[in-house]
């Protein structure tokens, strides 16, 4: 038997077989040197891997699910019906704040080649593009410019008379109440067509419900006067510069405009041909 004498010191310990350490072993100053080098490496690569696992669960749909649940709730049920029986399923709907919607560049098709004559167009008659047009809106194939209420006349000037835009014909106006976007409720949204290049574009104006003034485009496109005065009839758009903005649909005498939000549905008697018909809340009902 072989002791601590036999050319091993005492306490120090050996590797046989495939356990041994293969070629020259580094001295011990360079081998701690690796190690720490091999360590940082590792610490480096998790510290990765951290960030990229943070990153993977910031994606994540619940993630996403809590900051929407996050934004500010505009409203709750459907159509804003308060103290009724809820027979629809939709009483405990959340309507959230949808921000605005902007699109980037390229918008493809032929909307590029329509906003950079638009921009040159307004640029040559001394109007900046971002004080005439607040956003540029590309969806499901279809091109909206949002145009700041002050400067519709001459953009609408500008699409109908450019030789590179030639939108002759304003095929109708369309009113839209938005009842929570506070400042910005009653929009007027101009399709425009041009028969020239055959392309069609939106434009849309907003205003506020306490100042519901836009400026009429009829000495533009004169299609749009009896479709200004519709839109006047159902939502009360004032169009300033209008040559007679009467009621179209609705008798003369009529209160209210009955496609606002905010207008009473049902509770309105009508009369046809020498009969009374009782509003519906008044009808007979069958159990």
């Amino acid at each position: 038997m072989s002791g601590p004498q036999d050319g091993h010191p005492a306490g120090s310990e050996e590797t046989h077989g495939s356990q041994a350490p293969q070629g020259p072993v580094p001295p011990a100053g360079q081998a701690q040197t690796g190690q720490a080098q091999t360590g940082q490496a590792q610490t480096g690569q998790a510290q990765t891997g951290e960030a990229q696992t943070g990153e993977d669960e910031a994606n994540l749909p619940a993630r996403l699910g809590q900051e929407r649940l996050a934004e500010p709730v505009i409203r709750t049920g459907m159509f804003g019906v308060q103290d009724t029986p809820d027979t629809s399923g939709f009483g405990l709907l959340r309507v959230h704040q949808v921000p605005g919607i902007g699109s980037l560049r390229p918008y493809g098709s032929y909307f590029d080649a329509i906003a950079d004559a638009l921009s040159a167009g307004l640029e040559a008659a001394g109007v900046r593009f971002s004080d005439a047009i607040e956003r540029v809106v590309v969806d499901r194939g279809e091109l909206t410019f949002h145009v700041r209420r002050e400067r519709l006349p001459e953009v609408a000037t500008e699409f109908r008379d450019d030789p590179a835009l030639r939108f002759e014909l304003c095929s109708g106006v369309s009113g839209v109440h938005y009842l929570d976007d506070t400042g910005r409720e009653l929009h007027a949204v101009y399709h425009l067509l041009s028969i020239t290049h055959n392309r069609r574009v939106r434009l849309e104006v907003s205003t506020p419900d306490a100042d519901r003034h836009i400026p009429s485009l009829v000495g533009v496109y004169p299609t749009c006067n009896w479709h200004e005065r519709e839109t006047w009839d159902f939502f009360g758009i004032i169009f300033d510069g209008h040559p007679a903005l009467t009621r179209i649909e609705m008798p003369d005498d009529w209160k209210g405009h009955p496609q606002r939000k905010d207008y009473p549905l049902g509770g309105i008697p009508v009369e046809y041909r020498g009969a009374k018909i009782p509003a519906p809340d008044e009808r007979r009902h069958y159990s």
